[in-house]
């Protein structure tokens, strides 16, 4: 039973994984598919093979919410806490990829993981969630946000007397690089937190001790999960991205894509947090925007964005509570 429940998560995981990829390709390619930098096929493809890329180079974040979130008993007992926490970020996902809202996958799987163990009363790691999940939640968007304005006013400075037809011609080429750093620290944040929820079923199914280190078989199921899924695509969200927002440029949406993947490679392995790459993105546009005017910015749309974020980690916790309420009746 054990067995079939371990493998039974890990299913769940990669699902998720795959959820991840297309409710999160937006966030790597809607600037440039925008801006006509790239063709919305050719971005994807380059997005999905910068996420497998990228899920390659660290396994910090997959560290933190393999092991510092929340503590399941061992047996079928926390593999059940594992798998409702799963069921809850998936269906968080689904419901604001069907309205085409940018939520954060990271903080579905967090709020997922932590409702189940409360429904359980298992162990959470508050000091962990704090420092690694709520800091960091309220800290990126603003850096986000600031970073993305400071750079979008130094290249409006720098190129104030460049021809306006060729620095677009020339941002577009730029945007090739900006978006497949973005994807790349997508892979590097998004992909980790699939390799962290598996490592825990494995942990609690006593297949790995906490301190070993992440199996390769690991890191490739999740890489190539959150890949196939980025390139299925997620039009409903990239249209909220690229168009709803703010009418980017190919200047605005490189400074975007900078200013999001600055953030996110610090976050992931300086300070080994599972930021949203949701939100990086996002605030950074609105950032970028505010620059030209602050009435550039359908601000109404992104009120609505950041309902949903707020809304995120309270939604899949109670619905991965529910869920395991069911699971437990079911299984156990």
């Amino acid at each position: 039973m054990e067995l079939a429940l371990v493998i039974g998560v890990i299913a769940i995981a990669l699902v998720f994984d795959y959820t991840n990829g297309f409710h999160d390709a937006a966030n790597a390619i809607a600037t440039s598919v925008s801006t006509r930098a790239l063709t919305p096929r050719a971005a994807l493809f380059m997005a999905a093979a910068m996420n497998f890329v990228g899920a390659h180079i660290s396994t910090e974040v997959a560290r933190t919410v393999g092991t510092g979130i929340i503590d399941p008993p061992t047996g079928s007992h926390g593999l059940v806490i594992v798998g409702a926490g799963l069921i809850g970020a998936i269906t968080w996902n689904l419901i604001t990829w069907y309205f085409g809202l940018p939520s954060s996958s990271s903080h579905g799987l967090i709020g997922g993981l932590v409702g189940s163990a409360l429904a359980a009363s298992s162990t959470i790691h508050w000091s962990g969630v704090l420092e690694k999940v709520v800091i960091p939640m309220v800290l990126s968007p603003i850096v986000g946000f600031l970073l993305g304005a400071i750079i979008m006013i130094a290249i409006l400075w720098i190129f104030r007397r460049a021809n306006p037809h060729r620095a677009g011609k020339n941002f577009r080429y730029a945007q090739t690089v900006s978006a497949a750093a973005m994807a790349l620290g997508h892979g590097l944040q998004d992909a980790q937190k699939t390799m962290g929820v598996i490592f825990l079923a494995l942990y609690t199914g006593g297949y790995v001790a906490a301190k070993d280190p992440i199996p390769q078989w690991v890191i490739l199921a999740a890489a190539a999960a959150i890949s196939l899924g980025t390139y299925s695509g997620g039009w409903r969200i990239m249209r909220t991205l690229g168009r709803r927002i703010i009418h980017l440029t190919p200047a605005q949406g490189f400074a975007a894509e900078t200013a999001a993947s600055i953030v996110l490679y610090t976050m992931a392995i300086a300070a080994k947090a599972p930021i949203s790459t949701t939100h990086t993105i996002t605030s950074a546009i609105m950032g970028v925007g505010a620059t030209k005017r602050l009435s550039a910015v359908r601000w109404g749309v992104a009120g609505n964005i950041v309902t949903a974020w707020v809304l995120t980690i309270p939604a899949a916790a109670l619905v991965a509570a529910v869920s395991y309420f069911f699971l437990h009746w079911v299984i156990e």
